[in-house]
């Protein structure tokens, strides 16, 4: 080796000599050739070192050498990295890392104008005053430190160099105006990368280069700006530091940084050793603004064209020859003041901070004592802050590896192993791996000390290999995010201006040059985002051609295309063979929407007609497949008269129309007309006027659909979520809030509560409520499922299963078809052989719970039911116009009086010769009549006291019950609002039989109890309030109850009476061609008249259609009783029973 082996050679050699003897400075701006220069001086030696500012920059120099002189010969050292072969001839190194123990023959400083910076500069200018090549040494920088290095060096060599290539100011433009090989420069990492995603979008892509970056990222994003795959780069002002780039024009998006102090604009010779990298080389360049910087003044660019800078006027210097014998001879050494005017003692820099804040630990001072020790804690506060987390945390991590160095020898493997596999790890985002980088860095710093680590190149070859990896990746991610490599070789073919090889995938990718510039969806070319900056005019230009040959061979196949290859979506939008091709729209009938088009102007004449032609005749065939029923009532001619306007609403409802709607049509609809409508699949529900046929998911999809297209306000995604739902087979399901009613009526489901039920499932669950109502006591038969007393039921496992709901969902959908739910004892067993006396007892008792509610106000009543109903929706009495042989029982028809068991509810009149008061009593419920037997135990009969002895010992657990509700008074027809209180007064007892006669009306006849009960309250009559009761006081004392069992036995009775002679009943019926046999004689012909048109309704509609029972003619309880009739024979029956018991 042709040096010396002692430790300062070149310190003693220089105080031999003058201060610059043997001293060249070569002066000039940027691209003069000055590093180039040093680097053939240098090889012109046998050994040399050359100090550079960035390690970027060192990697590129080491390179160079290496391939002239081979990498046997060259050795690397940086603060982080370390390439020292067995005998290296010449050392590339950073300036802070250059080896302080070599003697060489030939020594360079790169940028020695970094010497006036407040953080670097001091070890600069001790570079620049100490440090010597044994036959030649240079110092390389900017013109502006001549005068500053004549006055420090006296007999320094001189040397000027002019700049290669012009340098002109090219104004301000846009991001996305800058021409291409520009380098944008920000100084944030936050603008670098908003700057290199909007390049991206616009451009392909660009380069980024931070400091921050690990030096194998910045070489990897360098070399993609190098060869050509990016036309732009965004960095930081580190590449002005003596980067070597292909760059034409700089633009400075910004001309304020933040320099460890404060943010300050940048000087104007910081603004030329940036915009100086651009023309590299003979090759001119450019300089300019973009972004957020400001217009440049004219005396700057005057200054960068022509070089002309204020030159350095002040270094920054630190004492170098430092007192290791104490803790503070170190600190006070460190302070001092340097000897010449044009020196200024640096700021407290990062090191010395960290020196600080370990002389005030206690352990560290206990440690450090004595030269080695003192020096030892020196080099631990070397360790540079790549973390940046703050000043404390860096100072911790100092001590920590300063007590491992000084208690251990060195830092133990299994810690350092530990923290190299916190940071070993590539998941994550930019910043992540930026931050993990910054960490790895500083375990490759502390690998790279000769003797912290008992292995010390293992673990570097462990340090470098993470960082390595942490490098690619973060490379990767930076490529990802802000280069599209597709787009920017696509890019590069355009500008070559060659011709472009255009071609449309199976899938509808149009493809150039193997890059997909966008899709044919359809008839519609839509191009690819990441297209759409300057050149998307290019691209679509080179792929018309085939896009319009395509377009009309797509025409020409759709025109021949099956019906199974088109699909209607939830939206409107026709398919064909998954593109959309077209889309509904509302026109002047549902059932027969327009089609739109969906494609762009290439899409023309005749192939457009042939595309119009074939989607409207699949679209009339697809809908009328569907909906065929409704077509065929539409167009059928037998349907006549008030059938035909019934037709004519459901098929403008699509299918599915509420029965109230048509309520008053329905009354006069005559059976020929009625079986006319069914023929055509029409079906008369308790609830709606339906189609069975056109219930199933696809028609009412559809339904809905053409449904929405009339509608304004109508959110389809909620109502594509109840299609899916509907289309799912339930039979119920929650309602959405947002979507009217009417949405659920489209798709076949009536909106119940909280629930929509389908249609259908309405009528089933009808026809399982219709017998629970229905039945009595002795009613032949089995008791049906659910059947109470004969006026509720209670809710079955059947019932909720049918619609798929249970507790309160379910409560909710009976409230909302009209019923009402009370609490209810339940019934006592029947007893093997009943006695009379035993009866009046046993029925209070099982019906006292519901007295109270039965007596409340009728309104109460209505408000319970969050739902009014009309006639034809209260489902336990209302009975559809269906075939007689599905509910025998409650079907009515001209041959078969209403009796009791037909028409659950209904109660018998009272004997016209009865008085008046005894009569009241009998209509009274005994449910009131239990109650004031309670409410008066010691006038109470003694037939009573039984049941007030069995019902002490234990609360019978209540029993939930439903019963028919009605609807409230404000729903009625206006002439039939009010007809009930004007008769109560006269026929109390009338109207609740009435009432019953048409159990639809459940809240009629809960009305007409009510007034019952208020009546009494008015005229009088003893009560618990002090009121008077006008009823006849009976056996036992004022107030006992009724013989309620005398009277059950009655009627139950009647049922088997009426059971033996129900035929003979219809024969004489039938003959007499009237219901009620005589019973209109003895009226006049206007009232006989009357009643045989609404005999006449009643054979048509049957009882449950007539509009309110408690409405009717008043005149009606004079008649005479017909001896025939069933309520002949129960009076009779009645009085044998009373008979019997006196």
């Amino acid at each position: 080796m042709p040096f010396s082996s002692s430790s300062f050679a070149s310190e003693r050699a220089l105080s031999d000599r003058v201060p610059g003897a043997g001293v060249t400075a070569v002066l000039g701006p940027t691209n003069t050739g000055k590093t180039h220069l040093a680097i053939e001086r240098m090889l012109a030696h046998s050994s040399g070192m050359i100090g550079l500012p960035l390690r970027l920059l060192a990697r590129e120099v080491y390179n160079k050498i290496v391939a002239r002189v081979g990498p046997e010969a060259v050795a690397l050292v940086t603060g982080e990295e370390k390439i020292k072969p067995k005998s290296p001839r010449y050392w590339v190194s950073t300036v802070e890392a250059m080896p302080r123990d070599l003697d060489v023959s030939f020594l360079a400083v790169d940028e020695i104008q970094i010497a006036s910076d407040l953080e670097r500069g001091h070890v600069f200018t001790d570079r620049i005053l100490n440090r010597r090549g044994r036959d030649e040494t240079l110092l390389l920088g900017a013109a502006t430190m001549r005068p500053i290095i004549e006055r420090l060096l006296p007999g320094v060599s001189m040397i000027t160099r002019p700049r290669l290539s012009q340098l002109e100011f090219a104004g301000d433009r846009k991001i996305t105006r800058q021409p291409r090989r520009t380098a944008i420069v920000a100084f944030s990492a936050d603008e670098v990368y908003a700057i290199a995603e909007l390049i991206k979008r616009q451009h392909g892509g660009a380069a980024v280069v931070l400091g921050s970056l690990s030096p194998r990222t910045r070489n990897a994003q360098v070399e993609m700006f190098q060869n050509g795959d990016v036309d732009y780069l965004v960095a930081t002002d580190a590449v002005g530091m003596g980067l070597n780039l292909d760059v034409d024009h700089v633009a400075f998006a910004s001309d304020r940084k933040f320099d460890g102090y404060q943010f300050r604009r940048l000087t104007p010779a910081e603004f030329a050793q940036v915009a100086g990298r651009a023309g590299r080389a003979t090759r001119n360049g450019t300089f300019g603004t973009t972004g957020r910087c400001g217009p440049f003044e004219p005396e700057l660019v005057n200054a960068l064209q022509n070089h002309i800078f204020d030159p350095v006027k002040m270094l920054q210097w630190r004492n170098s020859k430092l007192d290791f014998s104490s803790l503070g001879a170190l600190q006070v050494s460190l302070n001092l003041a340097p000897g010449h005017e044009t020196l200024t003692r640096a700021p407290i820099a990062e090191d010395m901070r960290v020196l600080d804040h370990a002389a005030r630990d206690a352990e560290v001072r206990d440690i450090a004592h004595g030269k080695a020790a003192v020096e030892r804690l020196w080099e631990t506060c070397q360790v540079p802050d790549y973390r940046k987390l703050s000043p404390a945390a860096h100072a911790e991590l100092v001590t920590t590896l300063y007590g491992f160095l000084m208690r251990k020898g060195c830092i133990p493997d299994s810690w350092f192993a530990a923290q190299i596999d916190q940071a070993d790890r590539i998941d994550g985002d930019i910043d992540t791996l930026s931050a993990r980088i910054a960490q790895i860095r500083t375990w490759t710093f502390v690998a790279n000390r000769p003797d912290w680590l008992k292995d010390p190149d293992r673990w570097q070859g462990t340090a470098r290999e993470v960082e390595n990896k942490l490098s690619d990746a973060l490379h990767e991610r930076l490529t990802e995010r802000f280069v599209d490599r597709r787009t920017s070789v696509l890019m590069r073919r355009l500008r070559e201006n060659t011709s472009l090889n255009t071609e449309i995938g199976k899938t509808g990718e149009v493809i150039v040059e193997g890059h997909v510039i966008g899709r044919l969806d359809g008839f519609t070319f839509a191009p690819d985002a990441a297209e759409a900056g300057s050149d998307a005019k290019a691209l679509q230009a080179a792929a018309q051609a085939v896009l319009a040959g395509e377009i009309n061979t797509r025409a020409e196949k759709l025109g021949n295309a099956p019906d199974d290859q088109f699909v209607l979506t939830s939206d409107g939008t026709i398919r064909w063979t998954g593109d959309a091709v077209a889309r509904l729209t509302a026109a002047d009938e549902a059932l027969h929407p327009r089609i739109r088009i969906i494609s762009d102007e290439r899409l023309t004449g005749g192939p457009r007609d042939k595309v119009q032609a074939r989607l409207d005749l699949w679209l009339k065939t697809h809908i009328e497949k569907l909906l065929g029923p409704m077509f065929e009532l539409s167009k059928a001619e037998d349907v006549t008269g008030i059938a035909r306007g019934i037709a004519y609403q459901l098929v403008e409802a699509l299918g599915v129309l509420e029965r109230p709607k048509i309520a008053n049509e329905l009354k006069d609809l005559d059976q020929p007309s009625r079986a006319t409508l069914r023929k055509y699949g029409v079906r008369f529900g308790a609830y709606h006027i339906y189609f069975p046929g056109i219930l199933k998911p696809a028609a009412r999809a559809l339904a809905a659909l053409l449904w929405a297209l009339k509608q304004d306000n109508v959110d389809l995604s909620a109502l594509s979520g109840a299609q899916h739902l509907a289309s799912s087979g339930r039979t119920s399901f929650p309602v959405d809030k947002s979507l009217p009613r009417d949405a659920y009526r489209v798709l076949g489901y009536k909106q119940a509560g909280e629930r929509a039920v389908r249609v259908d499932i309405l009528e089933r669950l009808a026809d399982l409520i219709r017998p629970a109502l229905a039945w009595r006591e002795n009613s032949p038969g089995e008791k049906p499922g659910g059947a109470f007393d004969g006026r509720g039921f209670v809710v079955t496992q059947a019932m909720t299963s049918l619609t798929g709901s249970a507790g309160e969902d379910f409560a909710s959908v009976l409230r909302a078809l009209g019923y009402r739910m009370e609490k209810r004892a339940p019934l006592p067993p029947k007893p093997a052989a009943p006695v009379a006396t035993e009866m009046p007892a046993a029925e209070p008792s099982a019906e006292a719970p519901a007295t109270e509610e039965a007596a409340a106000p009728v309104d109460a009543a209505i408000e319970a039911a969050p739902e009014a109903v009309t006639v034809e929706d209260a489902p336990g009495m209302e009975q559809h116009d269906e075939p007689a042989h599905e509910v025998p029982a409650l079907e009515a028809s001209p041959e078969a009086p209403v009796t009791p068991e037909d028409a659950p509810g209904i109660a018998p009149p009272a004997e016209e010769t009865a008085a008046p008061a005894e009569a009241a009593a009998e209509a009274a419920p005994a449910e009131t009549a239990a109650t004031e037997a309670a409410a008066s135990p010691d006038a109470a009969a003694p037939e009573a006291a039984p049941a007030e002895a069995a019902a002490t010992p234990a609360e019978p657990e209540l029993v939930e019950v439903w019963r028919p509700g009605g609807r409230h008074e404000d729903r009625k027809p206006r002439h039939e609002r009010h007809r009930h209180q004007r008769h109560h007064n006269q026929r109390p007892q009338q109207a609740g039989a009435e009432a019953g006669a048409a159990p639809a009306e459940g809240e009629a006849a809960q009305s007409a109890d009510g007034e019952k009960r208020g009546e009494r309250h008015r005229h009088g009559g003893h009560r618990r309030d002090g009121g008077r009761d006008f009823r006849k006081p009976r056996e036992g004392g004022e107030g006992a109850p009724r013989q309620e069992g005398r009277d059950d036995r009655n009627r139950n009775f009647q049922g088997r009476e009426q059971g033996k002679d129900r035929d003979k009943d219809r024969d004489r019926n039938r003959d007499n061609k009237k219901f009620g046999g005589d019973r209109d004689k003895g009226r006049d012909n206007r009232g006989r008249d009357r009643d045989k048109g609404r005999d006449r309704r009643d054979r048509e509609s049957g009882p449950s259609l007539r509009p309110y029972a408690s409405s009717a003619n008043p005149r009606e309880r004079d008649r005479p009783a017909d001896p025939n009739s069933p309520f002949a024979k129960l009076a009779a029956l009645k009085e044998q029973l009373s008979g019997r018991k006196e």
